[in-house]
C-alpha cells in the first residue's frame, strides 16, 4: 500500500504539475509541497490517518453506547453491542439489543426511533456523515463473549468449540447446566448413558447460543 502510495502517487503528481495550464497557483503550490515530502514522511502521514480514523470510530461507538443505555434501561432492555462500519453503499450504525425472552421487531423499532431522535438533537453532531441506523437482536446464535454472558446462558442450548479434543471431540452442543470458575457442564439426551459432560474452562475457545433441531 505504501509503495503504491509513494511511487504511483508521486508519479501522478509530477505529471499533473506539467499540466499547469489547467491548475491554479494554489494547486501548483500544493503539488510542490507534496513532491518535497520524503518517503518516510508519507508513511507517518498515512499512519496518522489510519490512527485518527480508528479513534473516530471508537468515539462514535462509545458515544452511542452512552446515549442508548438509558433508553434501553427505561424499557428493561440491555445492550449487547454497537458497531459503526463502512460497507458498500455507505456507513452503518448497528445497535444490538436484547431482553429476557428476546426482543421483537416492535422493540427494535421503538429503540431505533428514540435513539435516532436523541442523536439528531446532539450538538455537535457525533456522526457528521450520512449513515443508516439499524437496531436488531444479536441473533439466535449470538456469541457468549465473557464469563457474565456465559453464566446468564445457564439453561440455554449452547455450542462450545475447544482448543483441543476432549473425549475425541473438539465441539459440543447441549443444554448449559452449570458454570464455575474451572468448568462448565453440558447435558444432551442424545449422548446415551452419559448425558452430561464437564468441560474445563481453559479448553473453551469459543462459546455461542445454538439452535436445537
Amino acid at each position: 500500500m505504501l509503495a503504491l502510495f509513494n511511487g504511483k502517487f508521486l508519479e501522478w503528481l509530477r505529471k499533473a504539475k506539467t499540466c499547469g495550464s489547467v491548475l491554479n497557483n494554489q494547486s501548483i503550490k500544493m503539488i510542490d509541497w507534496l513532491l518535497k515530502i520524503r518517503s518516510e514522511d508519507f508513511q507517518v502521514l498515512f499512519a496518522a490517518q489510519v490512527t485518527l480514523g480508528g479513534l473516530f470510530l471508537s468515539k462514535v461507538v462509545e458515544t452511542v453506547k452512552q446515549v442508548v443505555k438509558p433508553i434501553l434501561a427505561k424499557h428493561s432492555f440491555y445492550l449487547f453491542d454497537v458497531a459503526f462500519v463502512k460497507e458498500k453503499g455507505g456507513w452503518y450504525l448497528r445497535v444490538y439489543i436484547d431482553k429476557d425472552g428476546g426482543v421483537t421487531i416492535d422493540d427494535c423499532v421503538l429503540v431505533s426511533d428514540e435513539l435516532g431522535e436523541k442523536l439528531d438533537e446532539m450538538e455537535p453532531d457525533p456522526i457528521p456523515q450520512a449513515y443508516f441506523l439499524e437496531v436488531s437482536s444479536p441473533g439466535a446464535e449470538r456469541p457468549l463473549r465473557n464469563d457474565e454472558e456465559l453464566r446468564q446462558a445457564v439453561g440455554e442450548y449452547v455450542n462450545l468449540s475447544l482448543y483441543k479434543n476432549l473425549n475425541g471431540n473438539k465441539s459440543f452442543e447441549g443444554t448449559l447446566k452449570s458454570v464455575t470458575e474451572d468448568q462448565v457442564v453440558l447435558e444432551n439426551d442424545q449422548w446415551g448413558k452419559h448425558p452430561t459432560v464437564a468441560i474445563p474452562r481453559d479448553l473453551i475457545a469459543k462459546a455461542r447460543l445454538a439452535i436445537k433441531f
